[in-house]
């Protein structure tokens, strides 16, 4: 549905439109595409619908859901923390915050030490662009083709494509090259001394869980490094285990100047993370940055709890055993390849992966699309097991090629 008016104050033609000043039936705002499935609750990996039907959900809420629905522990943190305090501002210092950035810059281990709480993947790529501009006092951010960053003035300024579908403002905070993996020949010219930082997905989430070449994200730190641009690495979709490594940098042996972070954070709770290395910290003054939820005693609880989890299960290696069995065991039917790392997995579709993902939410199973018309995406939660793996692989071999 739309709710457009051209300047001349006519609408649109189609049943599809909503009519200036009208309500849509729910009261919602008619943005967002929805497959035609109702949920009711959910535990595990499986959604329960009114009718009763059971679907695995190899989605996970766009990577949210990293403990799949009800983990015990995931809730009892929750409650826990609520019934003692839901909620202080950042002017009161508070020991579960300090708990939950001493483990999430441990979980880390690269040595990003200072972290900021805030509430969004959009808000955490905000904040590091803006600290980015403020070290520097560049004035050009570098991002990379494909990337999606947010929905925020800055955020997606340097989301690929945004300008031409979606922007809306009136013109851009700063000025933005975008780059392609194949421009590592080109990036002494492309990061120059205007470049305040250059932003990066190392796993792509929207364009299709694209892995980037280990050897362009050397270059890009080298590069940064040379001219004193902040390298950002945004692993909103990507980090927190998704690849079946504490973060992608992990996993790639790059450690940047900033990571932000959120989705798997909460598996559910709405926070958001940047991970900032020393010499970025040493930006961080009085009032620099700021958030009124954002390290709430809520969110900071589920945070420690998450990573408690992820560790003490050993949820990470369990990543890592679950996409080598997606790759070896599901390129059948309409599947000719897979791309990614982890749980951020892309599967390769001869048909348009929208006719798949259909198909398979008729067999009881959820899936993802992406950038990519034919590509299908996995977001599945870290508990994921064989049994499930199975259920897909058997869904696509009823599938026609």
């Amino acid at each position: 549905m739309t709710t457009t008016q051209d300047r001349s104050g006519s609408l649109p033609a189609g049943d599809d439109v909503i009519p200036i000043g009208k309500v849509s039936p729910d009261h919602l705002a008619p943005v967002y595409a929805q497959v035609p499935l109702e949920v009711q609750d959910a535990e595990g990996v499986y959604l329960h619908t009114p009718d009763g039907r059971k679907v695995l959900d190899l989605y996970g809420g766009h990577a949210v859901a990293a403990l799949g629905y009800g983990h015990p522990r995931w809730l009892q943190a929750l409650n826990s923390q609520a019934r003692s305090l839901c909620f202080q501002s950042n002017a009161v210092p508070l020991d579960v915050r300090r708990r939950a950035a001493a483990k999430l810059a441990n979980f880390c281990g690269l040595g990003l030490d200072t972290v900021f709480f805030v509430n969004s993947g959009a808000e955490a790529n905000e904040n590091a662009l803006k600290l980015a501009c403020r070290m520097t006092g560049g004035t050009r951010i570098v991002a990379v083709e494909g990337s999606f960053h947010g929905r925020s003035a800055a955020a997606g300024a340097v989301t690929w494509g945004a300008r031409q579908k979606w922007y809306g403002f009136p013109q851009l905070p700063f000025d933005v090259t975008f780059i392609k993996p194949s421009d590592m020949d080109r990036l002494g010219t492309l990061i120059d001394e205007h470049t305040a930082a250059v932003i990066v997905e190392p796993v792509q989430g929207v364009a299709g869980a694209v892995d980037l070449p280990k050897e362009f994200l050397q270059a890009l730190r080298l590069r940064c490094s040379e001219n004193g641009t902040i390298l950002i690495f945004d692993e909103v979709q990507c980090g927190v285990g998704r690849t079946g490594y504490p973060f992608a940098a992990n996993m790639y042996e790059i450690t940047p100047d900033i990571i932000t972070t959120a989705k798997a954070l909460g598996a559910g709770f709405p926070v958001s993370a940047m991970l900032l290395a020393d010499h970025v910290a040493a930006y961080c003054k009085l009032d620099a940055m700021g958030t009124t939820f954002g390290g709430g005693p809520l969110a900071c609880a589920v945070v420690e709890a998450v990573i408690d989890i992820i560790d003490s299960e050993q949820l990470l290696e369990n990543v890592r055993l679950r996409s080598v069995q997606i790759r070896e065991s599901c390129v059948v039917g309409p599947i000719l390849g897979t791309q990614g790392a982890g749980l951020l997995l892309g599967l390769r579709t001869s048909r348009p992966a929208k006719e798949v993902q259909s198909e398979l939410l008729k067999m009881d199973i959820l899936t993802g699309t992406s950038g990519d018309p034919h590509v299908l995406r996995i977001l599945a939660p870290y508990v994921l097991q064989s049994e499930h793996v199975e259920q897909l692989r058997a869904a696509l071999q009823r599938i026609e090629k």
